[in-house]
């Protein structure tokens, strides 16, 4: 599967985005996927994840109750809504696809990704 990013910008602290991830060549229904980030000179870190039906989500503690994961796997979707931005939460924001049976925050579970959309919190 292709996954591709789109959604990324400049916004001042306090602002919001959605980020989008849209999948080609397979259906997207059939993958746990995954919102992941890397600042730099920092590792990738995980953002949140949700299984394949949508009722199953989990979420880093630095952007739980801020961020929202949520999919459409009619539209072949997956979008992770971003509220009430930081200047930490600078980084390139990467979507990722997982054959994980479950939800899952191990970033070593995620065989396919996509290239990345900056995301730049201005303060």
């Amino acid at each position: 599967v292709q996954l591709a990013e789109s959604g990324g910008g400049l916004v001042q602290a306090g602002d919001s985005l959605r980020l989008s991830c849209t999948g080609s060549g397979r259906a997207l229904s059939i993958f746990v996927m995954g919102w992941f980030r890397q600042a730099p000179g920092k590792e990738r870190e995980f953002v949140a994840t949700i299984d394949r039906s949508g009722y199953d989500t989990l979420y880093a503690e630095s952007v739980k109750g801020r961020f929202t994961i949520s999919r459409n796997n009619a539209q072949n979707m997956v979008y992770l809504q971003m509220n009430s931005l930081k200047p930490e939460d600078t980084a390139v924001y990467y979507c990722a696809a997982s054959d994980s049976e479950w939800a899952s925050a191990t970033i070593g579970t995620y065989g396919y990704w996509g290239q990345g959309t900056q995301v730049t919190v201005a303060s």
